[in-house]
This record gives C-alpha cells, structure tokens and sequence, in this order.
C-alpha cells in the first residue's frame, strides 16, 4: 500500500480530535486507565512514565484510528499526519536526534498494542530509519561498526517480513548460507563486513520479491510500519487469537512508536524478557531471562540460549551461564526495585520487557502476566494474604475457564519411565499424544478426535491453531519465555520447550534423540512441570484440590448466590462431584444406567415383548438394579438434593443393529431373529430427536415410568432407615411441551409414590417437576407451572429445538458460520442469550408469575460455562448443574457472576 494511499483523508473527519498521545521524557499524555484508547502497551508506557521510571520517550496512535482505518477503507482520519509530525518532533528534541538525519539519525520501533495482550499475534518493527546513509551516522555515533549494520541487517528482515509480506525464510537463507560459507556458526561471530555482505543478499530479496529496491525514505518507511501494524490486526493469527479468547473484532490496536534504545551495542548492554513473580508456579520470586548483547526478539525467538535473571534460577534450571545477578549486578538490583514498584503499583503480577544500553536500564514495556492457573490461584492468594488485593479482588482475578487445567490428570508418580530427553519445563501439567510436526496436521488429526502432541524446533505465531489443537507442545529451542511457553501458559497446554538434545527433521517427519528416533504418529508423553519427554503413554493420576484452591473456592462460596450441582449418575461421578463442591446432583439420566452390561438384556426383553404383561415382567427384572444405583447416589449425596430424569431417549438406542448382535439377543432371549429385526425396523424414526421420547414414552409406556418412580422411592425409604439422612428425590418429566402431560405423568408419580412409601409408613418429600426443552414449553411455562413444582432449563436440547439444529451434525458447518461472524459463538458452548435465553427469561418469568417459590436450575453444559452462568445469575436461576469436573470453573463463574451484577449500572 502507497504512502499517499494510506494517508487519504476520510470527507468530514474532524481534525481537532486528539488521534496521538505522547509519552517518556518525564511525563505523559496519557495514564493506564486509557487503555481503551491506548491499548495496553501505549497506556502502560505513558504509566510507567509519570511513575518517572526510564522509558525511552514515544508516543501512541490511538486504537480509534483503527476503527477509522477499516471503517474508512483503509484510509486515514484527517489531521492524523499532522499529529504524528507533531509527536516525531517531540521524540527528536527528548534523544537529541532527528528522524531521518544522516549523521545523527533517530531510530524507532512500532509495534502493535491492543487494550488486551496478544502476545506475538501481531506484528513489530525495529530499527525503523535505517537506511544506506544512516547506518553510516548511527555507526559513527556509535563507535561501533558492527552494532551499526547488524542493527540494519535486522531492520530490513524485519520490514521485509513485516511490511513488503516477505517469507522470513528467504532472508534466512541468506544469513545461513554466509554463515557457512565464512565457516562461522552464531550470529555473534560475524563482523561488520559479514553484516555488509547479508545487507547485500538482503537487499536482493527485497527486490526479487517486490519488484522495487528496499525503501530508503525514513517517512515511506514509518507509515509503511503503521500501516502492517493496523493490518496485521485483522491477520489469521490475530483472528484466531481473538476467537480463542473472546475478544471483539471491533477493539482495535494502537501502534506506539517508540525511540530505539539498544542492547545489541556491545558486551554492556543486553535485553530480556521478566516477570514479577513465577508464572509457571505463582512463587513470589523475581522470574525472567535475558541476553547480552542482543535486540529483544532474540530471547523469544530460540535463536541463542538465554540466560537467567537470578542466581536462583540458573541453580533451580542446572544452567552453567552466569545469572544477570552475577554479571550487572547495579542494573539487576535497579531492575528489581522497578519490579517491587510496578507489582505494588498495578497490584498484579507484570511481564516486563527491558534494555540495558551502555549500562543504563530501560523500561519497554508492563503488562498482566500471562500465567498458568495454578499460578493465578496461588499469586490471587498470596495476594490477598499480603494485603495487596482484598479476598473479593482475588476471587474476580481468577479465570474461572482456567481452573480447567488444574482439574486434569498429572503423571503418576509410581509410573514406569522411560525419558527420552528433558528440556525446560515452560507450562505445567502432563499430556500424551502422537507426535505431529505441524500445526496444519494437529488441528486435522484432532479434528477426527485423535490426541496428539505438537513437535516443532521452535513455534511461531502462525501455529497458534496447531498449539490450540495438540494436547501438549515440545519445542527443541527457546527458553521460559519464548512464544511457545507464553502461549502454551495462557491456552493451558503442558509445553516443554528448549529439549536441544532432540533433533527434529521436517522433511523426513522424524524425531530423534539418543539413538532412538520416533516418527509421526508415534506415542509420546510430555511433562510440563518437570521438563521431561517421556516414550509411549505414561500413566497418569487425578491432582488434589486444597490450599490456595480450598481457600479461594471458600471466598467464592461466601459471595455466591446460585448453588452448583452436577450432572451424576455413577457412583464415581458422584463422589468426584462432591469432592469438588457439588451441592446435589441436578440431572440423573437414568438411560445411562440401562447400559450396563449386566441390565441391558432386560432392556432389550421390556421393548421387544409384544404386550404389556410381558414388558411388566421385564422390568421387574430392572427395578432392583435402578434401586441399587439410587441407594448408591443418596447415600453419597448425604441428604443433598438429587434430580431424577426419567427415561428419555427413544427406545431404539438400546436395541441391536448388526447383524452378530441381533443374533446374540435373539439366542439369548430364546426368540426368532425375524422378531427382533422387525422390532427394530418398527422403532427407527426419521428424526428421532423430536421423536418418540421423554414424556410421550411415559404416555405410551406408562409401566417404564412405574417402574423408575418404585425404584427411586424404594431406595429413599431404604438410605431413610439405614442412615437416617433426609432424602428428597425431585423427579423431573422430560420433553414436556404441554401441562397436560405433565399432569398424567404426575398423576402416576404420585400414585406409586403413595404406594411404595406407605407399604411401611415411612414418609419421603419429594417435588415433581420438568425439563424445559421446547420452545412451547418455554412459552407456555405459566400453565405448566401449575403442575410442576421446579423447572430444570434443559440447554443441550432447548438450543437444538430453538436453531433447528442437530448438536451432532451442526460440526460440519459451524466453524464456517463462527469464521464469518453469523454465530458470535457455539451456541452449545455458550449460551446463546438473545434466542435461548429469551426463552429461558419467558419460561422463568411466567413459572414465578404462576407459582413465585418454584424451584429453577439449568442442567445443560452451559451449566459449566461462565458466560452462560453470568446469564444465569441475571435471569435469578437458583442453581446451575454441570460436568462434576466443570464444578469448581462453576462456583467460580458464580461468584464472578455476583460480583458483576453488582458493578452493572441500574
């Protein structure tokens, strides 16, 4: 795109809005409640600013002009031009040089900052305003031949990729191939010449691929740099990013422009990445890593092996390379005041990036910390517990999403191993999977459910999908910094990075490593905690929840209003629902208990007998075994309430299908084949979704429903009289769209309930209710209320029924309606509250209108989400129900959810 071109001014834009914000040089133009307008970055560094600490002077095009850009046809707002003339002059006058002057020249950066961090989704450029002139004054200047054109070497790959869109291989290529033919191994070791020479087979790429020689106008090159920086807004990874983590398209990014300084200029300067306290942990330790003599993208990149910030570090990773500790000890205590100043001032763990130039500390950047969820449970503890936030602050800094990665299995420490290699251990926990080399093929294969671990010699942005795809990610280079640990973090992905004994080649898709060499497919386990890469599949265990966990679960608990249930039918989840803070169960899907190898064949009896005696016969072969499994879930549930759905899929699913099974079934049950496979022609149904199920079974079949209600009865009187707890079965009617069958159906609820109770005089409570999956039944939830004493909003279905769509099949298409925008989100994900939920609204509020004490909950897998929970607390359900391992996000989400409502203006 031309200069002229994208300094068209929109007709009418005013050119008295303030589009530019300066900062450094003692003060600032802008503070970091600006973020909004400033994006993280630019507000962080106007912040840093007024706290007087060093940040090289620069100033900040505001996240509108973005808005402007794309609104305006990728044209600039008027007087835009004008401003950043305006904020270059400033920056001039701070360093005492001028942009684009021969034998002074002022050199900046550009890089992207959008008002949430993104870390490596878009694009930066160093060194802008080099050219063949300058390099010759910033070489003068600096004494120092080889800074000068290793710095302009660096500018034009940089620009090349970043602005003229040339693949950063090409450029490599080149340096690789001069490397080798002067018998030289690390970028360290060329010289000046060396550098002159790449410059030269740099430039021929430029021009190769452009077709135009690379630009030697500062001015062309500066716009150039804004202009990739506001596209690159809008480019797959960024989108893809921002899918991930729900951030709005219409944000924007700010571009900052900020006076280089260099840590490349000799064995006195350096640069590194730092974070206030461990992200990997949440130890309350100063964290980081740093390079001497290099420019910031070479500690992420992997290129060379950083060293640690503290002598603790390098002790705790068994590196051999001298800590910043040790080699510039006043700028590490200097570096560690401003991390005790900026934690205490932001009152948040920060990810800061420095350069020390000639010996002199600069700031370039604060933001929140990206951190595993352990580490963000223990930081907002220890936080708290230090006075820094209060118990509330701790409880809204949680990602309640997040607490999924501490709820999955770790290695178990009695496992057989055999370690192939061990690297960094850049992101916690344990994955398995088959090794894939490339992002393309993780996301394949894991779309067709296979697992697999993503193995790449070093992971770049355009990844992300593959890293989001693979169950776990190992690199062969970078340190606990590099983008493979940072995004690993944040996604939740155990990540081992930097395992340079592992050898990994592309073309053959082979990994080796001390002579064993592994190819794709092969089964692999990594463990992010400990840095080990294990052969095979390691056995695993589940972790255990308390300390910091307990405590912050017990400062949501205190500021929820909704109780959390699960969705349990096993003994199993039952206790893993209650271990992790379940207050009942709110969906008992009883057909699940059908299944079971030991009862399916009376299953297959009841629906295959030809009249009711027969189905009757069968099923006093069930009744005891569902009895069994709800004296099992009272017992554990100790007098919680348990939600009991009676059976609701068609009976076709429990009938046989191949051929070898209907034979198995007919020799079993001493019946002709030609009787079962006419059975189960006469049960199949076009569309048996909104088929013959839930209620219109117990219509048809009233006897299947008998049989559920004695068993659930029996079991109540029975843990009664064993365990003296109260037990208060709600018996929820699924698929009921009208009040009239809801009121047969309880009709015989309450028959059998009197029948089976009074046998012995024992009296059990217990409440009748129904799912709300239907749209009808949504709307017509005031007459249906005058029967049903609890609404149970069942989302899976009620979103199928709403949309027309079939949660099975909608798969094929919906990455294509989520991509163009059609759905915000999966609507089975979260909650889709302007459809759903406005049903939900209407039944709520005509159920209370009908009855103002009737029990409602939601029972879906939006149960577990914290968007969908937050909608939940404004509609005033009384509880949500979800996966028991969903329990914890969900006592989280709805506390949260309290806290929210509470900051929502009236």
């Amino acid at each position: 795109m031309s200069s002229s071109a994208v300094l068209a001014a929109k007709v009418g834009a005013s050119v008295d809005r303030k589009w530019v914000y300066g900062f450094g040089a003692g003060g600032s133009d802008g503070t970091a409640k600006m973020k909004n307008l400033l994006g993280g970055k630019g507000a962080n560094l106007a912040e840093m600013s007024s706290l007087g600490l060093p940040v090289p002077p620069g100033f900040t095009i505001t996240t509108e002009v973005c808005t402007e850009f794309y609104k305006n046809g990728r044209n600039y707002p008027a007087g835009l031009e004008d401003q950043v003339k305006a904020g270059l002059t400033k920056v001039e006058d701070a360093i005492g040089a001028r942009f684009g002057d021969a034998s002074n020249p002022l050199l900046v950066s550009v890089r992207s900052g959008a008002r949430v961090s993104m870390p490596g989704m878009m694009d930066t450029v160093l060194n802008l305003g080099l050219n063949d002139e300058t390099v010759k004054g910033l070489e003068a200047r600096s004494g120092d031949a080889r800074f000068a054109y290793d710095s302009y070497r660096r500018f034009i790959q940089m620009y090349g990729n970043v602005v003229l869109n040339i693949d950063h291989h090409e450029f490599e290529e080149v340096l690789e191939t001069h490397k080798r033919d002067a018998d030289l191994h690390l970028d360290t070791d060329l010289k000046a010449d060396d550098w002159k020479d790449v410059i030269k087979g740099y430039k021929k790429v430029v021009e190769h691929e452009t077709g135009k020689p690379f630009p030697q106008d500062p001015h062309a090159q500066l716009w150039g740099a804004i202009g990739a920086v506001f596209e690159s807004w809008l480019n797959p990874r960024a989108n893809t990013y921002r899918r991930l983590h729900s951030i709005p398209e219409d944000w924007g990014t700010a571009v900052t422009v900020q006076s280089m300084v260099f840590g490349n200029m000799g064995e006195d300067c350096a640069t590194g990445v730092a974070f206030t306290r461990n992200p990997s942990t949440g130890e309350n330790a100063f964290y980081g890593e740093y390079l001497i003599n290099a420019q910031g993208e070479d500690v992420v990149a992997g290129i060379r092996t950083p060293q640690h910030l503290t002598i603790k570090g390098k002790e705790a990773n068994g590196s051999n390379l001298p800590a910043m500790e040790e080699t510039m000890p006043g700028v590490f205590k200097q570096l560690d005041e401003v991390r005790l100043n900026l934690e205490s001032h932001y009152r948040d763990m920060q990810d800061i990036e420095f350069t020390v130039q000639q010996g002199k500390l600069y700031m370039l950047q604060t933001r929140s910390g990206k951190r595993t969820a352990a580490a963000a449970l223990k930081i907002a503890v220890d936080m708290a517990t230090e006075k820094l936030i209060d118990e509330t602050e701790a409880v809204r800094r949680v990602d309640a999403a997040a607490l999924d990665q501490l709820l999955h299995p770790t290695i178990d420490p009695k496992a057989k191993k055999d370690i192939l290699a061990k690297g960094l251990p850049a992101s916690p926990g344990a994955a398995a999977g088959k090794i894939v080399f490339a992002a393309d093929e993780a996301e394949r294969r894991a779309g067709q459910n296979e697992k697999v671990i993503l193995c790449r010699i070093e992971t770049s942005p355009e990844d992300i999908h593959g890293m989001h795809a693979a169950q776990g990610i190992l690199t062969t280079r970078g340190g606990m910094t590099s983008h493979a640990a940072v995004v690993a973090r944040g996604m939740g992905r155990p990540c081992v990075s930097g395992a340079g004994d592992i050898r990994i080649d592309y073309k053959a898709q082979t990994l080796t490593v001390r002579g064993h060499t592994l190819k794709a497919g092969d089964l692999i386990t990594l463990d992010g905690s400990t840095g080990e890469v294990m052969l095979g599949e390691v056995p695993t265990r589940q972790p255990e929840l308390s300390g910091d966990f307990g405590t912050l679960m017990g400062w949501a608990d205190k500021l929820r209003r909704m109780k959390v249930r699960a969705n349990a039918e096993t003994p199993l989840d039952a206790e893993t629902a209650r271990k992790f803070g379940a207050e009942g169960i709110g969906l008992c899907r009883t057909e699940h208990m059908f299944f079971d190898a030991d009862r399916i064949l009376a299953v297959r009896e009841m629906i295959l007998s030809e009249d009711e005696q027969g189905r009757r016969a069968a099923l006093a072969k069930i009744e005891p075994m569902q009895r069994r499994d709800f004296v099992e879930l009272f017992k554990i549930m100790k007098g919680l309430p348990v939600t009991i759905r009676l059976l609701d899929p068609p009976l076709h699913e429990f009938l046989p299908h191949g051929e070898r099974e209907i034979t198995d079934v007919a020799t079993s049950l001493k019946i002709d084949e030609a009787r079962v496979r006419d059975r189960v022609k006469s049960l199949s149904e076009s569309n048996p979704m909104l088929g013959h199920r839930g209620c219109r079974l117990g219509i048809s079949y009233p006897e299947i429903y008998e049989m559920q209600v004695v068993a659930i009865f029996s079991a109540a009187v029975e843990v009664k009289k064993e365990t003296g707890d109260t037990v208060v079965p709600e018996i929820m009617i699924p698929l009921v769209g009208t009040r009239k069958e809801l009121d047969i159906l309880k009709a015989i609820i309450d028959r059998v309930a009197t029948e089976t109770t009074h046998q012995d005089g024992t009296r059990i409570e217990y409440q009748v209710g129904t799912m709300i999956e239907l749209p009808r039944a949504a709307l017509r939830a005031g007459s249906i209320a005058e029967s049903a004493e609890f609404f149970s909003f069942g989302t899976n279905d009620l979103t199928q029924t709403t949309f027309g769509l079939s949660r099975d099949d909608a798969a094929m298409f919906l990455p294509t309606y989520l991509r163009q925008g059609i759905y915000e989100n999966d609507p089975f994900v979260t909650l889709d509250q302007s459809g759903v939920g406005e049903l939900v609204k209407i039944a709520a509020e005509r159920g209370r209108a009908t009855r103002p004490d009737i029990k409602l909950g939601i029972c879906g897998e939006h149960g577990g989400d914290p968007a969908s929970i937050k909608f939940c607390e404004t509609v005033g359900l009384d509880y949500v129900s979800c996966s028991p391992y969903r329990v914890p996000i969900a006592r989280l989400a709805a506390a949260q959810a309290v806290l929210e409502a509470q900051e929502r203006p009236e």
